[in-house]
């Protein structure tokens, strides 16, 4: 059986919802895992339960001073859901326990949503939304009319967004499915907002870039007797700052991607449909959520295609300076051609003179040769000299001249 086999199965129930019945409130954070936050959070919760949070699990269900809390560790933020029963007597957004205050003040920094689920039965919620503080609110009949959702998504003075979620017919497993999915896109909608300071940002940045590119691409087209180092530096400045601001933002923007996902899925998940002239609470936030994404991606696509039009220009300046190259390359062996020539014509001169002067001095050493044989009294005749030492010095003459021939060839 393979090692692993157990692990990647029980991923199936790896993040249950917490189950229950109404009337109960739900008050749900998410903070970013940022200066050890999150860290911090699960050892207080150990020390207030009792029981040492398992540094393996992603999850984990306790029951902390009389209350059922569940948290969940994400890739980069950790989530706090606390199940508050409510008695039909007490008033409709009571405060966060105490014990959420003493978990989350001390990392208040890192709040990322907040969020308060007010879980009613069908026959004891007030009847309208504004009883409960809604101005102009949006619902929407869930789970094939099973349950309504109201929100106006306003924050309250401490930063919470509230929620009503009224059951008309949801048992305890469907309803913590529902109030899950309604926190998930509350979640999950937020994190894949956090690009939206980035992509503003970075708009700014590449105009300013784009206008760049622009300038250099008609620096290049020119023909100009401009050198190509101060351009091809120009580039790659500009092509470094352009990768440093992709490193900065790629996995921002790939977050936002993942995220949205999960909150489109959650909200089709919904089933709503319409009540009276409300808006829908999914048609609602996607109204607004959809242009952000749209906006995050449209940055991150302008980014790499402004990356790839620096490096097709990066590569025609180097095409263009690879051609001047080869070409000044063709000068100078144009140019080491013409002195080879010219050396080999110096060259067979000095060979032709030497050739005659070796004879020179050649034929002078016979005539030496005879004027000594001839003061010795040895009488030559012209002629027989001339029969004898001619082919002789002819002879002697070719071989240095094979010789030479030689040496040139080695």
């Amino acid at each position: 059986m393979h090692p692993q086999r157990e692990r990647l199965h029980n991923e199936l129930h790896a993040r249950p919802s917490i189950y229950f019945d109404e009337p109960a409130t739900l008050h749900h954070y998410a903070l970013l895992d940022e200066a050890g936050a999150c860290e911090a959070v699960l050892a207080r919760l150990g020390e207030l339960s009792g029981t040492p949070p398992d540094r393996e699990a992603v999850q984990q269900i306790l029951e902390v001073e009389g209350l059922t809390l569940k948290w969940e560790r994400h890739t980069e933020f950790l989530t706090l859901t606390l199940l508050v029963p409510r008695a039909p007597e007490e008033e409709a957004w009571p405060a966060p326990p105490a014990l959420l205050d003493t978990l989350v003040g001390p990392n208040h920094a890192q709040l990322i949503s907040a969020t308060q689920v007010l879980v009613e039965s069908a026959h004891r919620w007030a009847g309208r939304p504004s009883d409960y503080g809604f101005r102009d609110p949006s619902g929407s009949r869930v789970g094939d009319g099973d349950a309504i959702v109201w929100s106006d998504f306003r924050l309250t003075d401490s930063g919470v967004n509230r929620l009503l979620l009224v059951n008309q017919g949801l048992d305890a497993f469907r309803l913590g499915r529902m109030t899950r999915r309604l926190l998930e896109i509350e979640t999950y909608r937020m994190m894949a907002s956090l690009a939206l300071p980035l992509a503003k940002e970075l708009e700014r940045e590449l105009q300013a870039h784009e206008q760049e590119l622009g300038e250099l691409s008609e620096r290049n087209a020119e023909r100009e007797a401009e050198s190509s180092r101060p351009l091809l530096g120009a580039i790659s400045e500009l092509s470094a700052r352009l990768e440093r601001s992709g490193a900065r933002s790629r996995r921002r923007f790939s977050a936002t991607e993942a995220y949205s996902r999960i909150v489109f899925t959650r909200i089709e998940e919904l089933r709503e449909s319409r009540i009276g002239e409300s808006p829908r609470l999914g048609t609602f936030i996607l109204r607004r959520f959809r242009p952000t994404v749209h906006f995050c991606d449209s940055i991150h696509r302008r980014q790499q295609d402004l990356a790839e039009s620096v490096a097709r220009l990066n590569d025609l300046l180097r095409t263009r300076a690879q051609v001047e190259i080869e070409e000044q390359n063709a000068e100078m062996l144009a140019s080491l051609n013409e002195r080879t020539s010219s050396q080999l014509k110096i060259q067979k001169a000095v060979e032709g003179l030497s050739i005659i002067v070796i004879s020179y001095y050649l034929f002078s050493l016979f005539k030496l040769g005879l004027q000594s044989l001839d003061a010795l009294g040895v009488s030559i005749v012209p002629a027989v000299a001339a029969a004898v030492l001619a082919p002789l010095g002819l002879g002697i003459i070719g071989v240095l001249a094979w010789r030479i021939q030689r040496v040139k060839r080695h």
